[in-house]
Order: C-alpha cells, then structure tokens, then sequence
C-alpha cells in the first residue's frame, strides 16, 4: 500500500505511523532458512501465516520444531545444574561458529554424559552416606556392649565372692534353686540395630513397646550432628538404636516398624574384636568413597564449567533456529514446490534494506535462482509502526495501554510527552517534592545500563522502565512548585521582595484587607505573603480552580484541532465540515467564553460573579447583567454564541448520515450499468455485488451512532471540563497534606526544645512526606492525569483500534521462549 500523505502537514517520526506495504517473498527452498534468518536479523518484516488452516502437527518443518524443542530441553537442563552447581553461565568472548545440526549432536553427548555423572554421583554419595551411617552404628552400639560386657562382668565377680563366702544371713535363698536351673539350654535372644530419625524416636519406642507387648530392650543414644541421609541426601538429626528381641515373630515385628518410621538398619556383631575390623574397614571405605566423590565433583564442575561459557550462545542459536523454522512454517509451498511463497508488512523505508537481504542469502546459498519481491495491493488495514527510542517508548506505552493507534491516525503520544507531565505537575507541584523525584530518577538513569541487565523486582521495574517519564514529571513538578511558591509547604522569596507588606501587626492574622501594596508585583509565580495568611485558602481555590478549566479547555480544543488534520489527511472533507466546525464552535460558544471571562476578570480586576453570568445566559438570556457586566456589547455577544451552540448540535446529528449515504451511492452507481459479462463471471460479479454493494450500508445504524456521537460529544463538553477540576482538587489536596506533615509534625516537634523529640518528629516527617506524598500522592496525581488523557483529550480524535506492527526480529526473542 503506498504512502496516501496528504500535503497539508510536514512529514514526522511520532505523529503519523510509517507508511507500510504488503510485499510477497518468491524464495527458493534451498536459501529459504538463510534468507529468513538475514530477516530476523534485519527486524523490519511483518510475516503473514499462510498456512491458518492448517494444525502445528500438519505444517512442512513440524519435525525441525520438533527437535528445536528437544534442545531447548536439554539446555534446560544444563541450566538447572549450572544454578544447582552455584556457577554462572557467560557468554564467551571468542564465539565458535556451530552448525545445528552438530549443536543437536553435541548437545546430546553433553546430556548423556551429564546424566550418568549425576547418577553414579548419586550411587555414590548415597553409599557413602549408608557406610557413614554404619560407622556411627558401630562405635555408638560398640560402647553400649563394651558397657554391658564390663557391668556383666562386674556382676559375675559379686556373685562369686558371695558363694564363695559360705553361709551367712546375707547369701540369697533362692541361690540355690538358681543354681538348679540348667545352664546347658541357651536362652534364644535376638538384636537390631540401626539409626532412626530423632523426631520420630519416642513413637518409635512407643509403638515398639505396644506391638511386642513390652518383651523388647531397647537403648537409644544421640548422635551429636546431624547425619545426611541416604535417600533423600538431607541433613537428619537421629537416634542410634539397638533393639533386643527373643522369637521370630518379635522381629518380623520390629523390622515393620523399622520400615515405617525410616530407620536404616546395620548389621552389628557382638564380637569386640571383630567391631574394631569393621570400623577399621568402614573408615578405609569412606575414604576411598570420598576420593572418588571428589573426584566425580571436580569432573562434573569442569563440564558445568565448560557448558556454561557456552551456554548463552548455544541457548541464542536454538531459539534462533526455532523461531526460523518457526516461519518457514507459516509460508506456503508453491506448486512446484521448489519454492516458498511468503507475504508480509514492512515499512516503505525498509524496501531497499529488505531487498539487500534477500540478495545476499541468495548468494550466501549459492542459489540458481533469485528471489522475489514484489509489493502487494490490499484493502487490508496495515499495521501501525512508530519508531521510538528509550525516551519516548515509555510515553508512547501510555498511549498503546488504551488503544493502538489506527494506521496513520494523529498519534497522541507527541503532545503527551508535554501535556502527560505538566498535567501531573499541576496537581504535584512542590519544587522541593520535584527535587526528590528528580534525584530518584537521575539514579536510574545514571545507572541504566547495568539495571537493564539485572533482574528487579516488580515495582522497581515498572519505576525504571517509566524512569523518563518520571524525569519529566518531577522537571515539571520543580517548575509548578515554583510556580505555588512551595517547597515542602514553606515558601521563599527567590525571586524578589514580596509586593506588599502589613499595615499593622496583627495583619497576618486577619486577612489580605491588612495588606498594603508598596512595590511591583511578584515577578514569578505567587507572592509569598499569601502564605500563612486567613484569606490564602479561598485566593488558592479561586486560581487553581479557574486555571484548571483554562488548561482543560485548551487541550480539549487541542483535541478536536487534531480531528481536523486526521480529516485532512485522511481527505474526509465530511468530517471537516460537518464534525471539526461544530464540535469547535459547540465547545467555545460556552466553555470558550467562559475562558474568556476568567482571563477578561483576571486582567480588569472585575467583581463579577462568573457563576451568576454562565447560569443566566441559558436561564435569561436578554436580562440586563448589572454589576456582572465584564464589557460592553457582552449581552448581545451571548445571546449569539448561544445560539451558535444551538445551531451546532444539529449540525452535527443530520447532515453527516445522509452525506454518507449519497456518497456510498454515487460510488457503487457505476457498478449498475456495467457490462454484462458472459458465462459464469456473471454470477461471480453478482455475488460481488450484492456483498460489497448497497447492503453494506444500513442508514439506520449509521445514524443512530451519529446521534450517539452528538450526544457524547454534547454532554462530555460538559462533564469533561468538569473532570479537569480534578487538578485543581488534587493540588489543593497535596499542598494541604504537605503543609499539615509540616507544621503539625517538624514545627511541632521543634518547638519542645528537646533534641529527642525534634529527631523523632524529622523520622516522622520524612516517613510521611517520602511514604504519602512521594509514593502514594504521585501515584495518584499519575493516575488522575492519565484519565485526563485517555478519556478527556484522546476521545476528541483518537480511534485506537488499530494493530501494533510485530516485525520478526533475533532482537525481540522471548527469554521463556518455549
């Protein structure tokens, strides 16, 4: 689609999108994926799916994708073990040129390898914790029997010296029925032992005791530090336990309960001599087990190592490679299918560049045959496309957040890089609050560089991607704070001596009727000696409140200026006429007058009640205006700007419809009288006819939404100076916040004399001003002045339904790309 620029404005980067064309790519298979590949890296190419009917699994390079993904995978997993492994993975300075199909190969011997490092690692670390275990076993069961042997033996020796020391009182009686009992018939008892978790211990032994019915021993003993466990590799802090059991069936008992709770049971002798064999074995084999786990480490950190250097560009490439094969899949064979035909949106400016790199993978493959490029007629809506740098991308974002602009409509985006700010400032404005924020931001942008390549959190990124936009608010939150005269509620006189000066004094403490004027008028922004004084609320209220509808009434006026050059751009001489004339005079008959009357009472000093003039011009009209009279002639000049708003409306609803509808009539006249063809292009100029003919417009929709149209525009005049009040309300508010934090808190807490309570109430007073004013009121000036946008000035001439243009570029691939 070539450029339709009307010659009524100079060309510009930001207030009409870039023209675009539908071009068509005839590319030879064998230098497709190259040819897509210089594309990517041009960035400039909208590519159409021409193959929508089809499913992903049906598409020509479905296996290509297939394996892109399986890579994808597997570098994956080498990134979870890179993080896993604590190390960092870097793209390395001297980049290794690697054809895919080797990266697949590569990538698969990297992974198998990988994998049975990580599995012998395991087997490993799992018996070496199984032997450490059993280390413990030994030397903790080890001492209970050396305990037990020395106490037995201790016993033996007692028992002898009392049979030995013949009869006497204290010789049991029953020793000699003990000596009766038959020593020949050993006594069949059993032992486990193990390590069991020690949380779980006291059930252990509890459930122990109910299950055998207390025919069990068992001594527990705490290990020290905790033990790594060898099944799930965690840190446990267990019990080492020996159980004693007599029967089968005691011990079929306990190895269940064993089974349940966790514990790992060793195998243990009674053996003093053989214990001390088994730990000496023991300890050689953990030793051994260490130096090979150490080795396994050092083996598996070298490859993580080596993956890691590579990882980004191997990761870069398979992405690349996807996001090709991506492509190739929404092109369509041709018949021979010897090439692929593509079609896709680019910018006008972007033809040569495009065409350079068709020319180039061309040769690159060596190809026999050339590409073609050739630009499309279409009835399609293009995409729309502006080109922004980091500066006005953000403001540009503010506006695509409501709507994308339809292509080449006015973009609002150049006027709000101006109106966005100064509208906020308007309601922030405090030169000392602007400072803070100017200095927040200039940490952002100073350190731009390395924030954009750190991972923020949430509101920290939302902060440094708008760190432009909130450079301009606080630019011009400085200058309206100068503008109020405020910095941090306190004012100075920067600019000069103040104009006035008590007649007696008490005066501050009246009103400005003690004021006596003895020097020129406050050279910039508000005197000083309005502060602090009785009448300084109301003379506030009054300024603010009638500079809110000023600045309101010019920018909507500003709005429906822009629906003009949209309408002669776009050559809708219907819209001129019959939307831009009555809209403007509609809105300045009554909102435009009433600006006048400000600035006319603003320069004569006049005592005119404003709201008494705008109310009696629709209730009575030809009333005399007495006192209320701002100049002469001003009855006869209200009666016709009213009558001039009356005569709008219509102007606006009846006309446009009917114009409308003739011109769709005069339009498909010729199609009336066209020669009748022959044969069956007959039915296909009817069937033509009938859905692109007289029944595509319906008179009455059109003018319902016409009457739709007026009705918003009528009352939105209304409402929408009204909505611009909210500047005038938020500034109050901000600067009736500030001035309480100040006196109430700072002054307050100084006036006690008390070094403590003065620190406490700076605490105090920065938390608040930093907390309220500086997070929660920008917060809210920002949201205030982006309804002003959206709603009040953008719906004056902006459509918004268009489509962003979606170039496919190497530069934009997603990092979850998956």
């Amino acid at each position: 689609m070539g450029d339709t620029r009307g010659g009524c404005c100079p060309p510009m980067d930001l207030f009409r999108s870039e023209p675009m064309q539908l071009v068509q790519l005839i590319i030879p298979i064998e230098s497709a994926h190259r040819t897509i590949s210089y594309l990517g890296d041009l960035g400039l190419l909208q590519f159409k799916d021409l193959n929508a009917d089809k499913s992903p699994f049906q598409r020509t390079y479905a296996a290509q994708i297939k394996r892109c993904g399986e890579m994808a995978r597997k570098l994956n997993f080498f990134k979870e073990q890179i993080l896993k492994a604590g190390l960092s993975s870097k793209s390395s300075v001297s980049q290794v040129d690697i054809n895919i199909d080797d990266l697949e190969v590569k990538l698969g011997e990297l992974e198998a390898e990988l994998v049975e490092i990580n599995a012998n690692s395991e087997k490993l670390q799992r018996s070496y914790n199984e032997l450490l275990e059993y280390k413990l076993v030994l030397q903790k069961a080890g001492e209970f029997f050396t305990a037990a042997q020395s106490s037995a033996v201790e016993q033996q020796r007692e028992f002898e010296s009392r049979r030995t020391g013949g009869d006497s009182i204290e010789v049991p009686l029953l020793l000699e029925q003990e000596s009766l009992v038959d020593q020949s018939k050993p006594v069949n008892l059993g032992f486990l032992s193990g390590l069991v978790p020690r949380e779980k211990s006291m059930a252990f032994e509890r459930i122990l005791f109910r299950a055998t019915r207390g025919n069990v021993f068992l001594k527990q003993t705490e290990v020290e530090d905790p033990v790594a466990d060898p099944v799930s590799g965690e840190k446990v802090e267990k019990n080492v336990f020996i159980v004693f059991y007599s029967g089968e069936r005691a011990k079929s008992k306990i190895l269940k309960i064993c089974e349940a709770f966790g514990a790992n049971r060793y195998p243990f002798t009674e053996d003093v001599g053989k214990q001390a064999q088994m730990i000496a074995e023991v300890s050689g084999k953990l030793s051994e087990l260490k130096t090979t786990i150490d080795i396994g480490l050092l083996h598996r950190g070298n490859l993580l190592q080596t993956i890691g250097e590579h990882f980004e560009n191997w990761n870069l490439l398979a992405r690349k490679e996807k996001s090709i094969y991506h492509i190739l899949n929404m092109l369509s064979l041709d018949v021979t299918k010897k090439c692929l035909v593509a079609e896709g949106w680019g910018p006008v400016f972007a033809t040569k560049q495009i065409q350079d790199a068709l020319q180039r993978a061309a040769s690159d493959s060596n190809s026999q045959v050339g590409p073609i490029f050739q630009v499309l007629l279409t009835t399609e809506a293009p995409p729309t496309y502006f080109r922004t740098n980091k500066f006005s991308s953000a403001f540009q974002e503010i506006v695509d957040a409501y709507g994308v602009a339809r292509y080449q409509e006015a973009n609002p985006g150049v006027y709000t890089i101006v109106t966005f700010p100064f509208l906020f400032a308007v309601m922030f404005g405090d030169w000392g609050h602007g400072i803070c924020l100017f200095l927040a931001t200039l940490y952002f942008i100073l350190r731009e560089k390395k924030l954009s390549s750190q991972k923020l959190g949430d509101i920290t990124e939302m902060a440094f991607g708008g760190r432009y936009v909130i450079l301009m608010m606080s630019l011009f939150s400085i200058y309206t704070g100068l503008i109020y005269n405020e910095f941090f509620s306190v004012p100075f006189g920067l600019f000069g001596r103040s104009a006035y000066e008590c007649r007696s004094p008490d005066c501050s403490d009246s009103t400005t009727m003690g004021l006596i004027k003895v020097g020129s008028t406050y050279p910039f922004g508000l005197d000083p000696v309005w502060h602090g004084t009785r009448s300084e609320l109301p003379f506030l209220n009054s300024l603010k409140m009638k500079m809110s509808i000023l600045l309101g009434v010019a920018q909507m006026n500003l709005g429906i200026i822009i629906s003009y050059f949209n309408a002669t751009f776009f050559r809708n001489s219907i819209n001129i006429w019959f939307q831009f004339l009555p809209q403007m005079i509609f809105l300045n008959s009554l909102f435009g007058y009433l600006s006048l009357l400000i600035i006319i009472k603003w320069c004569t000093g006049s005592n005119a009640d404003l709201y008494h003039v705008m109310i009696y011009m629709f209730l009575g009209p030809t009333d005399d205006l007495a006192e209320n009279q701002l100049f002469p002639g001003q009855k006869n000049v209200q009666i016709v700007l009213l009558l001039l708003a009356l005569v709008a409306v219509p102007w606006m609803l009846l006309p446009k419809p009917f114009l409308l509808k003739r011109q769709h009539e005069q339009r498909f006249q010729g199609q009336s009288y066209a020669p009748l063809p022959s044969g069956d292009d007959s039915l296909e100029l009817d069937s033509h006819h009938d859905s692109h003919g007289h029944e595509e417009f319906e008179f009455s929709e059109v003018f319902v939404h016409q009457l739709i149209h007026t009705i918003e525009f009528v009352l939105g005049a209304v409402s929408n100076t009204a909505s611009y009040l909210r500047l005038w309300a938020l500034s109050l508010a901000h600067s009736e916040l500030s001035s309480v934090f100040y006196d109430k808190v700072l002054v307050l807490s100084a006036g006690f004399n008390n070094i403590i309570i003065l620190i406490v109430g700076i605490i105090v007073f920065i938390f608040a001003t930093v907390g309220v004013l500086l997070l929660m009121e920008t917060l809210s000036a920002f949201l205030h002045a982006l309804r002003l946008h959206w709603v009040e000035f953008q719906n004056k001439f902006y459509e918004g339904d268009g489509y962003k243009f979606h170039p496919f570029s190497f530069a934009l691939l997603d990092e979850d790309d998956d």
